[in-house]
């Protein structure tokens, strides 16, 4: 195990030296050259969005939800990197020089919108930090006599060591390795263990131990516990994860469409086949160790794979989590070094060598706080919907703003807060979600299924389709969640993030009389230093 890991995270090292400048400067450390290629951009987005929750929460889905739960987190998951990439554009187009979504934002309203969005990230990278850790202690821990300390800690040394030099370069370019192995792996591992328990007949005999919401594959109980929550909260990481802009803003402009579809087949198809390892588990009877679903993978690998594929498998997963990880240091390096010190403490005149060191200083920091977060050792599945939830809040306001040239910054803060408050107040049922208080949080939480649907509508058919769907769905869900909805916390918590922070930011939109200027954006977001590098990866 132990030279496992020192080959893998050596080897990544010595890969990341391929990108390494003697001289570095600001803008290629975040976002490369601005113009990287279509198979490093696709390779990349994929690895990232496959993170450590794509094996465990999806097994978790399937072991807990039977026949749909191995599509679900997979599908929906897939289906959110489809329908980013119009609003990436639409980003690409207002901002081409921005290196974070929270520096387009700073151009369209100010400082407190901002550092609202950079804190959100901020936050939200951190726990993704902490998933990735606390996955790789659980896999050491299930594969090995080391104890799951020590893979949290090993796993986090080993990260910032490739990603602490480069930054964004070194992750894009280990990130197309990794896929490679993962892509590789997953092929031969899933099949694999398939016929090592007997094959498809075994799996069928094991139908009986389904209750019928398990054998039954439209669920409602899958969908309304985690096919909805999950759908709605990967919108919300889609639109307000740094990881995503990041490399909305790294890639070619022109290929920005094909990387996210290329990006959409690839994520689907492994995180489905590995979300059927839950429910193979499931239907034989696997008991995960110690009650924790977070073993149900290293246990399927450890009991029915030869040493050599387990071997494979713990590379597998190791590269996944790692990938993400990369990309969360370089999100939260890019967020402090942009968001906090060049926009705000700078004044948009920062000195490049103190951007260098805040960036790899934050790599170091937050390193440390997620493997202190790790030790927690929280169930992955849930914290992957609380985050995104609370992601929810900033979806509308950030779309709109970019569209909608009457929104204002009281109207952007406003509705985050707004929505961040309702949803704290139905997550964590501060209030009894039943009587006249249920009925109003479920009709807001019926105007966020609107938003959700309308904007996706609106991201590919255009306005006037959008705004239809979102009304006729607001009623629909209206009607149907009333009296229902409040048996469902997360996911009327998650929706109610989305509602209350569109109508507190239409209201307030609609009572301003100013019209925003688009074409300033571009003028107020520029490179920090002219003589940007294009020696990145391409």
């Amino acid at each position: 195990m132990l030279l496992l890991l020192a080959g893998f995270y050596g080897g990544t090292f010595l890969l990341s030296l391929l990108v390494r400048h003697k001289k570095e400067n600001v803008d290629g450390y975040m976002v490369s050259s601005g113009r990287v290629g279509f198979g490093i951009a696709a390779a990349s987005m994929t690895a990232t969005w496959i993170w450590a929750a794509s094996f465990y929460a999806a097994a978790s889905s399937g072991y807990t939800y039977g026949l749909s739960g191995a599509i679900h987190y997979g599908l929906w998951g897939a289906l959110m990197i489809l329908f980013i990439f119009p609003f990436g554009l639409r980003f690409r187009q207002l901002a081409p020089n921005a290196h974070t979504l929270g520096e387009l934002i700073h151009a369209r309203h100010g400082s407190s919108s901002q550092l609202i969005l950079a804190f959100s990230n901020l936050l939200g990278s951190a726990i993704s930090l902490m998933v990735n850790f606390t996955a790789a202690g659980a896999l050491v821990a299930v594969l090995s006599p080391l104890s799951f300390t020590h893979g949290v800690l090993i796993a986090g040394f080993g990260v910032l060591s490739y990603t602490l030099w480069s930054g964004f370069r070194a992750s894009i370019l280990t990130d197309f390795a990794q896929l490679v192995c993962m892509m590789a792996v997953a092929v031969i591992i899933i099949p694999w263990i398939l016929f090592s328990l007997g094959g498809p007949s075994v799996l069928a005999e094991g139908m009986s131990r389904l209750t019928a919401e398990q054998a039954d594959f439209f669920s409602r109980t899958a969908i309304l516990e985690q096919g909805a929550p999950f759908f709605v909260a990967v919108l919300a990481y889609a639109i307000g994860n740094q990881t995503i802009a990041q490399r909305l803003f790294a890639v070619r402009q022109d290929l920005i469409k094909p990387t996210f579809i290329t990006a959409t087949i690839g994520y689907g198809a492994v995180v489905i086949g590995l979300g059927m390892l839950g429910l193979m588990a499931l239907l034989i009877g696997v008991v995960p160790a110690d009650g924790d679903l977070n073993n149900i993978i290293p246990q399927m690998a450890s009991g029915y794979l030869p040493p050599v594929l387990i071997a494979l498998f713990f590379i597998l997963v190791i590269g996944s989590l790692s990938s993400t990880a990369d990309s969360d240091l370089s999100a939260l390096s890019a967020i402090m070094m942009t968001d906090v010190y060049g926009k705000n403490i700078a004044k948009g005149r920062p000195d490049p060598r103190k951007m260098l060191l805040l960036g790899r200083i934050t790599m170091i920091v937050a390193t440390m706080i997620g493997l202190i977060l790790a030790s927690f050792s929280l169930d992955i599945l849930v914290m992957l919907v609380f985050v995104g939830a609370l992601w929810g809040a900033i979806v509308f306001p950030v779309i709109s703003s970019c569209y909608w040239g009457r929104v204002t910054n009281t109207a952007f803060t406003a509705a985050v807060l707004g929505g961040l408050a309702l949803f704290t107040i139905a997550r964590f049922e501060l209030l009894p979600m039943d009587g006249v208080i249920g009925l109003l949080f479920e009709l807001i939480a019926a105007v966020g299924g609107g938003v959700v649907l309308g904007l996706m509508t609106f991201a590919f058919f255009g306005r006037t389709a959008g705004m239809a769907v979102g009304v006729i769905m607001t009623l629909v869900l209206a009607w149907y969640f009333a009296g229902f909805l409040g048996d469902y916390t997360v996911l009327l918590a998650s929706l109610t993030a989305y509602g209350a922070s569109t109508i507190i930011c239409v209201a307030l939109s609609l009572m301003s009389k100013e019209e925003f200027d688009f074409a300033l954006i571009p003028q107020r977001v520029q490179r920090f230093q002219k003589s940007d590098s294009t020696q990145a990866a391409e």
